[in-house]
This record gives structure tokens, sequence and C-alpha cells, in this order.
């Protein structure tokens, strides 16, 4: 049996299926805490855990972008055994992290956590003011896949087939229920894997990608930087030997490399990044947007050279921040996604000692949003005496505690066919505990399944369909409740 490992997302609308929520709108830790210290002495640490996130009506003129940017600042690269305690005489002391189990823990007692943060943002929590979608009272997983070691990931390329990412450097294709035997693409000889949080940890395709075959990787590559490249396929195959490299992003310490790529509605594509490891954010990456560590980042890949920046983002022509940044304030934003019903995006961004987070941007919003990190973990004070800090910092619509779990896997909304009870279910995990929560509206989380599996990543079909990934290489799909 595989260790655990810790690796490591509402608005108001006139759409009937959409909940409508007072939202601020001023603006998923480790991708994973792989090596979690409570973990470190399970003697089975083959696995890798990476499981430490605003559409416009019209488009909008880029700006070209002539080099691929790098972050200049980089310390010695060092390995990421444990997380250490923060130095700074600015953070609290860091609790003692809780003992590791290697069977998940027992199921709460009370299935609804209604949440009273012990410290709030200046900025309210949005509360619902309206008809909300059915709340999921469980569901059942069903075996479609296994085989498949160190899953991190999954997504569709807008057919039927479902594409899984292995953090060694594979992609795998699964077609009419069956693993292919070759790999859709195969980078292992360019991914450094050694790090207990890298690899390969993301794909995503193009939204036209049936007519022009691009689709584009997140990887871990030479020293640890972060790259962003793009492929090309062909079938059920891509050409591992023209790669396009986009963004390479230095990286100061091994963990909390984010991971997530995604498209928006917006044809942009979103890219979520760490602070860029060690523990606390000892360089206070998370809020410094001129840097691309602790950022969600928002490119145009259709045009420029290696891409360009939509003109819209919240630093063009403000020195205050790099021009690729969308929001900041993330420490580890290892899964987010977008609602495919209204646009609107939830992050999973993964906590420090004690507070793990979904967050929420509405599809409205105009970016340049500080989501708190590292002042705030979750709504509570991360440093001593920061209520004032932050006054715009936007808070989390969801946090739990260690004695919930200690690694959130951001996850979708439901927005399928098979199950229509679940439409407007957000479902989202814990690593450590494979617990699977689903959720409403904010504050309010309902224990759907005590998995007991290492859960990494949650993918989503072309149709909608959701699915549950195991890192030691199982899928499953959720297929509701009898």
């Amino acid at each position: 049996m595989l260790a655990k490992q810790s690796w490591h997302g509402l608005s108001s609308t006139t759409a009937t299926n959409r909940p409508i929520y007072l939202q601020h709108l001023s603006k998923a830790d480790e991708i994973v805490r792989f090596l979690h210290p409570m973990n470190r002495f399970i003697p089975i640490l083959f696995v890798l855990l990476l499981v430490a996130c605003g559409g416009a009506d019209a488009p909008v003129e880029p700006v070209a972008v002539t080099d691929v940017p790098t972050v200049t600042t980089v310390t010695e690269q060092v390995a990421a055994t444990s997380e250490p305690v923060a130095t700074s005489a600015d953070l609290q002391a860091a609790t003692p992290e809780p003992t590791a189990t290697v069977s998940p823990p027992e199921p709460t007692t009370e299935a609804v956590v209604e949440i009273t943060p012990s410290a709030e943002f200046a900025t309210s929590l949005p509360l619902i003011v309206n008809e909300s979608p059915v709340l999921a009272q469980s569901l059942q997983l069903t075996e479609i896949a296994d085989g498949l070691e160190k899953l991190v990931y999954l997504t569709h390329a807008g057919d039927d087939r479902l594409f899984t990412v292995a953090a060694q450097g594979r992609i795998y294709v699964i077609e009419n229920g069956t693993v292919l035997d070759e790999p859709f693409l195969d980078i292992a000889d360019r991914v450094d894997d050694s790090g207990s949080e890298q690899g390969l940890l993301s794909v995503a395709f193009h939204p036209d990608y049936a007519n022009n075959n691009r689709f584009f990787v997140y990887y871990t590559g030479a020293g640890g930087s972060v790259i962003v490249a793009e492929f090309s396929g062909d079938g059920n195959a891509a050409n591992e030997n023209k790669e396009r490299v986009l963004l390479t992003v230095p990286q100061p310490f091994r963990n909390h490399n984010g991971g997530q790529l995604q498209f928006g509605d917006d044809g942009y594509l979103y890219i979520g990044l760490g602070d860029g490891g060690s523990g606390g954010d000892p360089e206070n990456n998370g809020q410094n947007p001129q840097t691309l560590l602790g950022s969600i980042l928002r490119i145009d890949v259709d045009n420029g050279d290696p891409y360009a920046i939509p003109s819209d983002n919240p630093f063009v022509g403000d020195t205050s921040g790099a021009d690729e940044v969308w929001t900041y304030g993330w420490r580890n934003p290892w899964r987010f996604s977008f609602d495919r019903a209204t646009g609107d995006m939830y992050i999973g961004d993964v906590g420090q000692n004690v507070w793990e987070e979904i967050s929420f941007e509405s599809a409205e919003s105009t970016g340049g949003g500080n989501y708190g990190w590292n002042v705030y973990e979750g709504t509570h004070c991360y440093i001593n005496n920061c209520e004032n800090l932050l006054p715009d910092a936007i808070p989390p619509i969801l946090e739990y505690d260690h004695s919930e779990g200690c690694s959130i896997t951001g996850g979708y909304v439901y927005r399928g066919a098979d199950l229509p009870a679940l439409d407007g279910n957000y479902f989202f995990a814990d690593f450590c505990a494979g617990t699977i929560w689903s959720s409403t509206q904010p504050n309010q989380m309902q224990v759907v399944l005590d998995a007991g599996y290492s859960i990494s990543s949650f993918g989503e079909d072309a149709r909608g369909e959701l699915y549950v990934l195991d890192i030691g290489g199982v899928v499953y799909k959720i297929v509701g409740s009898d």
C-alpha cells in the first residue's frame, strides 16, 4: 500500500443555473505537501507528491512578448525533505505537524461543517442571496483504469478520449475504457522529478485543438525550474522532439511548484505558480506581484513570440506588478478550475501549518486580486498582528483545519448530464485524509465520501463528467449514489 503524502478553487449573474452571491470583486502548501513531515517516516516514498487556481466580451489587443521571462533572483536550490519553519521575526512559530497514518481518519460526526473564522479579512465572505443547487449528500466512485503510477492529472481534448498525466513525464490516453500501451507524450528525458513535488504536473489542450493540434504542458526541468511548453498532437501520439518553450521560471526551492494549466472562456491560458517553496514564503514572493512566483498568470498563446500579454491584464503599464500576473497572494495553487457554465474560477490553495482553503474568482473579475498569503493562511493571521495589513485581501470561500486533513486538492463544479441532481455542486478533496466534500455556498461543506485514497487531482471529460485520481495510479469516475 502506498504511503500517504501531501501533494499538493460566486458571483452575480442572470444565468439560471448559477448561484448568486455577494462577492468582493476588487480584484489549491506544497502542490503538495508530498513529503509532509508526518509522512517522512513511512518507508515507501516512491510516490511523488505533487499534491502540494475573467472573461472578456470582446477580444482585446495583446501586447507582444519578445523574450521568455525568467525570475532573476534565485537562491541555491535545496531538497525539500521537510518544510522548514520560516525564521522571519514577522512569522508565527509553526504548529507541530500531525502524526501520519496510512489509513484515512475516521469520518467526522458532523457531515456539514459550518466555518467560523477566528480572524476575518476586512472584506466579508460572500453570502448566498438566492436559490442554490441542492447540496450533494453522497456519491459513489467506479474504477475505470489502473496501473498509471504517480498519477497527477486528467483532462480531455474536446473528444471522448481521456488524457492522464504521470509525474515521471508521460501522458497516456484512455480510449474506449482502455489505457493505450504507448504514451501520447514522453518527455521523461527532460523532466526533473527528483524532488517530492516535482515532475510533469498538468496538460491543457488548446480550445481549437481539433483544428490546430496544439497543447501545453507544465513541468519542472533542469535545475528545478518551472517550464511551460507547447507541443503538437497527431492522433494518439505527439512529437516530443518539437517542443516550443513559452515560459521558464527558476524556483528557489524544490517545493511549492504550483502546476495547473487551464484555458479560460476568454481563450487565454492561466498558469498557477507556487510561492517558490521552503516554508512560510521566506522570500515573500506571495506578496510581490513583480515576481511570477506566488501568482496565477494569464497569457495569450495565439499571438506574440513566444506569447503575448492580454492588454487588459491588471499590471500592464503598471510597474508594481509583472505583466503576466493575473492574481497573486498564493502559496501553492495546486489545482484550480473554471465552472464551464459560468466561467467562474475555483482555486485550491494548499495551506502551511493549519488551514487549507478554496478561493473563488468571478468571471466578471478584472484581475489584480490579492489572496492573502503569506500574511493570511485562510481567513487567519499567519503573521502576528496582521489584521490591518491587507485591507483589500480576498478571503477564501471555504476552509478547514488540519484536524480534517493536511493538503487540499481543488476540484470542479459538476455540470455533466449523467447526474443532474449534482448540478452546481463543487467537489474537492484532501490528499492526506482521502475525504471528498461538496459545496454549493460559502462556509458550508458536506462530506460526500471518505474514499480512503490519496487523491492527487480531479478531472473533467468533454461532457462535464468528473473523475477522481489516486496518485497510486487508479482513475475513478463519479457515478453518484443509488
